[in-house]
């Protein structure tokens, strides 16, 4: 299960990163506080450990920037979080290779099976909150999932604390995980807490591998 720490915004984030080792790294390009300039990803992913594969979290941004930011490889990975058609998923994928994920607010379970058959690489499942696009540390009802088809990342509310009983409580496991402000404190990247999320994520994955193998 791969592991995903949004909103690294400053050089101490990078290398509390590059200790901790997650397998991405997100730069939010949309006007939240967490939001960074092009320029100052580019800095940051230099910084950055290249294993450590970095997407770029958009709303509803010009298609030509962020292709620019993919070419320049700045980003690994494109996220679109705001209204993006079809269509604009078609065009990104016409234009790069960079796999694409898009975002649902999870609404009802009718919405998400809707929302699958875009032709993004992925999904990212959030919480739905009227006038916003994420990003709102409040976990959403996992009753509301369907049995889900497409790859996808789990994130809403994800803590170091909950993460195991999220998990536990979805019929079919995600890709991957996705923390930002459950990572924080005071608005900051907290190692101790990136650490305790990882290792939690670790500790449930093996249990599951026990329970298979018995």
């Amino acid at each position: 299960m791969k592991i995903k720490i949004c909103g690294i915004r400053r050089p101490e984030d990078t290398e509390i990163l590059n200790r901790c080792k997650p397998d991405y790294a997100g730069f939010v390009f949309a006007g939240t506080k967490r939001r960074v300039s092009p320029e100052r990803a580019e800095e940051l992913r230099k910084l950055l450990d290249p294993d450590i594969r970095t997407v770029g979290v958009f709303v509803n941004e010009n298609p030509e920037n962020i292709l620019l930011l993919a070419d320049k490889d700045i980003i690994d990975v494109i996220q679109l979080h705001g209204d993006e058609t079809e269509e604009e998923i078609l065009f990104l994928k016409a234009w790069t290779e960079k796999p694409v994920i898009k975002a649902v607010r999870v609404r009802s379970r009718e919405y998400v099976s809707e929302m699958e058959k875009l032709s993004c690489d992925m999904l990212l499942l959030d919480t739905y909150k009227a006038g916003e696009y994420g990003g709102t540390g409040d976990a959403f009802d996992l009753s509301l999932l369907p049995d889900m088809r497409k790859p996808f990342l789990l994130a809403g509310g994800l803590t170091p604390d909950n993460i195991k009983g999220r998990l536990a409580g979805i019929k079919t496991l995600p890709f991957g995980v996705d923390i930002s402000s459950g990572a924080e404190t005071d608005g900051v990247k907290d190692e101790q807490k990136i650490l305790g999320f990882m290792r939690n994520v670790r500790e449930f994955e093996s249990s599951i591998y026990r329970k298979t193998e018995d």
